[in-house]
């Protein structure tokens, strides 16, 4: 088939490799408009867009995909299909209808759970065991369209959201030139999505991930990790913003109230609701990640100091 991909973020890359090598044609890629980030502001293109100039594949980055421009470039290439991989915009139904076989979205859970921007954090957030990646026809409703394919993944007990992404990113572009091929073949059967068991994943805004150590360990150590990398868990101390990588849980004998800090030789615990966690790596604002215990020293913690 002739296929245009429409994705933005680096876990879209595996995908788009993917459908390169396979049998298919690769005839465009659309993805978000460059954007400034950085400390510099300066002007990046999206992972996907900068994997397509170096395969000398043609960028569309429209400001919304309901523009007439888009509409009528997207109608001139006339793909069979559109897969997709984390876009980052609402596809109109006018965009939708173009493609003989409509767009193809790879979804990182298993729907109908965890529908939103956010499936893979709040799958570490809420502590599943067990989650997947999805292969479903996109349609007007959040991830609500049917569902093609799907495939599952055990959460590891120190996953991190990026950890886990990671290898849905990987296993999922197999599973989504597989339904592509299918579609080819006409052996693709799509089901609609049963309507028990939904639930929303939103993105994971900043105050979402201040770490409340008025939580149980447990609870500390999943919002590290599904925020971890993005966007940062973080606590402060002495009014100054610090980020929180990974925590280690475990039965330390020392008692602690919520947020308060234990430096030792070796090691610095802070309590929680429950039992103590021990800090692996901080990163203090305008300073790169360093271990909690050289950030102690430095910082001259004291007995009774604590984050907020």
């Amino acid at each position: 088939m002739r296929l245009v991909f429409a994705g933005t973020p680096e876990v879209a890359v595996p995908s788009l490799s993917a459908i390169a090598e396979s049998r298919h044609e690769l005839v465009g890629v659309v993805t978000r408009p460059d954007a400034r980030a950085g400390r510099g502001r300066r002007v990046l293109r999206s992972p996907a867009a900068s994997w397509a100039d170096e395969h000398g594949i043609e960028v569309r980055t429209p400001r919304r995909p309901s523009d007439e421009e888009f509409l009528a470039w997207l109608r001139d290439t006339a793909p069979d299909c559109v897969p997709v991989v984390a876009y980052g915009a609402l596809v109109p139904q006018a965009a939708l209808e173009i493609p003989a076989h409509g767009w193809v979205n790879l979804h990182f859970s298993l729907l109908p759970a965890w529908r939103g921007a956010a499936p893979v954090q709040h799958a570490v957030l809420h502590g599943d065991e067990v989650t997947g990646a999805s292969v479903f026809e996109l349609e007007k409703g959040m991830d609500t369209g049917p569902v093609y394919g799907s495939l599952t993944e055990r959460v590891r007990p120190t996953d991190t959201s990026g950890d886990l992404l990671d290898r849905l990113a990987t296993a999922g572009a197999g599973l989504l030139v597989a339904v592509l091929d299918a579609i080819k073949d006409g052996t693709a059967h799509a089901v609609p999505q049963p309507t028990d068991g939904v639930s929303l994943a939103p993105k994971v805004t900043v105050e979402d991930a201040r770490v409340r150590w008025d939580d149980p360990a447990f609870a500390v150590d999943r919002r590290v990790r599904a925020c971890t990398p993005a966007p940062g868990a973080w606590t402060t101390f002495r009014d100054e913003r610090i980020k929180v990588l990974p925590v280690a849980l475990g039965e330390f004998d020392v008692a602690l109230a919520p947020g308060e800090l234990a430096v030792h030789r070796a090691e610095v615990l802070v309590g929680t609701a429950s039992s103590a966690v021990r800090l692996g790596q901080v990163q203090p604002a305008g300073k790169k990640p360093m271990a909690a215990t050289d950030w102690a020293r430095g910082a001259r913690v004291a007995a009774g100091d604590r984050f907020a």
